[in-house]
């Protein structure tokens, strides 16, 4: 499941640790035990079993005993079927993506209605134009952009991260496709003035992809 935004401090998962080792429940869908969620955050497992008692009060997490062929038994861990994280119930969008990604077949047709939807999300989403607008807009929706800009005036937006990335690897001509339309959109309302010269996809994983706009002459 998706984690919930947390604004609100006495929500138990508002604590880094504790959100981690939730999430990481969730990544992982069985029980777990304490040794082994410590290893994998990196943690003492004397401070992650606090964490994970907090959580069962809360009644996000759920404890089982695992018998052993010697010592005493150990704790394992997984997500309550009545979890509520941030009180909301639970959700899987990003997961929901992956899967009407892969479900999506792709040919040249249904590409270009997917890049002209793009299109049209981009310009519903665009906040009002100002300046660097376009900029804000990437680093809000996740990309980390890096501005090169050359003596003529054209600028290329390297984008260092694919906020996309899970629903690339499941079908990146389609993802890829929304993308440039959503960019198209973004300038249609944010650089009336500008020309998309340049749409170049790269790994999801490795990030890098390049927008390259050019300064229409008249």
């Amino acid at each position: 499941m998706d984690m919930p935004h947390r604004a609100d401090p006495r929500d138990v998962l508002a604590q880094p640790a504790r959100a981690q080792l939730f999430e990481l429940l969730s990544e992982l869908r069985r029980p777990a035990s304490t040794s082994e969620l410590a290893e994998r955050v990196g943690l003492h497992p004397n401070g992650v079993r606090l964490h994970l008692d907090r959580m069962l009060e809360a009644g996000l997490v759920e404890r089982a005993r695992a018998r052993q062929q010697r010592g005493r038994p150990r704790d394992t861990w997984a997500i309550a079927p009545g979890a509520r994280p941030g009180g909301q119930a639970p959700h899987a969008y990003v997961q929901l993506v992956r899967w009407l990604a892969r479900a999506t077949p792709v040919g040249p047709q249904r590409l270009r209605e997917v890049e002209a939807a793009g299109r049209e999300i981009g310009r519903e989403v665009a906040p009002e134009p100002s300046e660097e607008a376009f900029h804000a807009t990437l680093i809000a929706l996740g990309f980390a952009p890096r501005i090169d800009r050359d003596e003529g005036g054209d600028v290329t937006f390297c984008l260092c991260n694919c906020p996309y990335r899970d629903a690339v690897r499941e079908n990146p001509e389609l993802i890829c496709a929304l993308h440039r339309g959503l960019t198209r959109g973004l300038l249609d309302v944010l650089e009336p003035e500008a020309e998309l010269a340049g749409f170049v996809p790269h790994d999801p994983d490795e990030a890098g992809c390049l927008i390259e706009l050019a300064v229409k002459t008249p």
